[in-house]
């Protein structure tokens, strides 16, 4: 029998999670109203939007039916989670959609831009207090520093996918490798990531923090490859056109780039503190 639970719509978390289901809903909806675009940067906007308001939602019904207290993974530990990626998803979202599709008299995109901002200041809130928020249990994995940077992992390489177009690999076995790396990484990244969330890695018959930790290594190592091959094939007979309006295609080569070093950084921090984590700490 379904039971129902109203602190999970009165307490401070609960009311932030309301507030983020109008806000998301507010923000897709205004740019519904304005019209498709065909841009890769529109649907990751409103991919934002709906993927946080569908989850959003889903949590606050789940959590009010009590039914969040039997599924089998740590409910805590995946809200968190979630708050956190839907956090930096709605912070992309707030600075991609205002600069590629906003002008001054587009009203209805500036206020689904300011609207998208709030809700990433009440998503960051939540992480904020679920954070803080004293428990007498150990912190899931995507609640640690090892796992809020899986997350992050992710989330920059979905931002590169997003800016990638057959025109811009094709034909270059370089810069296939390239894709292959985002690709190869982020797979195996979300593998680490469902396999911590549904409390599988007890089942390997040897350890899965040193597993992770070779993986690390070779995904540093596989990204920066592709920190050097992307930009040096990329752009080296490939000069800005002199007609780059304000959705050029030429600039998402920059946007990989981007994300390409930023990932190489994060993938570096990952395996240092996780080498750290097994070999230092653990040994204490």
């Amino acid at each position: 029998m379904i039971s129902v639970d109203l602190r999970a719509l009165t307490q401070p978390v609960g009311a932030m999670r309301i507030m983020e289901t109008i806000l998301t809903c507010m923000s897709f909806s205004l740019v519904a109203t304005v019209g498709y675009v065909s841009s890769p940067y529109w649907a990751w906007c409103m991919f934002t939007w709906c993927f946080c308001f569908f989850f959003t939602f889903l949590i606050l019904i789940l959590e009010f039916t009590a039914v969040s207290a039997k599924l089998p993974f740590a409910w805590d530990d995946f809200t968190t989670a979630f708050a956190m990626l839907a956090s930096l998803m709605c912070l992309a979202a707030s600075v991609i959609y205002p600069t590629f599709f906003t002008c001054t008299t587009c009203h209805r995109q500036i206020g689904a831009s300011v609207v998208s901002w709030v809700c990433f200041g009440v998503y960051a809130g939540e992480v904020v207090l679920t954070c803080l928020r004293p428990s007498g249990q150990n912190s899931g994995f995507l609640s640690t520093l090892p796992g809020i940077m899986k997350m992050l992992e992710t989330f920059l390489a979905s931002l590169i996918f997003t800016s990638l177009e057959d025109w811009q690999y094709s034909g270059s076995p370089e810069l296939q490798w390239c894709v292959a790396v985002y690709s190869l990484c982020f797979i195996f990244a979300i593998i680490i990531i469902l396999l911590t969330l549904g409390q599988l890695t007890s089942y390997f018959p040897f350890s899965f923090d040193k597993l992770v930790i070779v993986y690390n290594i070779l995904a540093a190592v596989m990204y920066l490859t592709a920190m050097v091959i992307w930009p040096l094939y990329s752009f080296r007979t490939n000069k800005r056109p002199s007609d780059c309006g304000h959705l050029c295609a030429w600039d998402k080569l920059v946007v990989v780039t981007f994300m390409t070093i930023l990932n190489v950084i994060v993938y570096s921090l990952d395996t240092a503190y996780s080498i750290r984590l097994v070999f230092c700490v653990s040994n204490q």
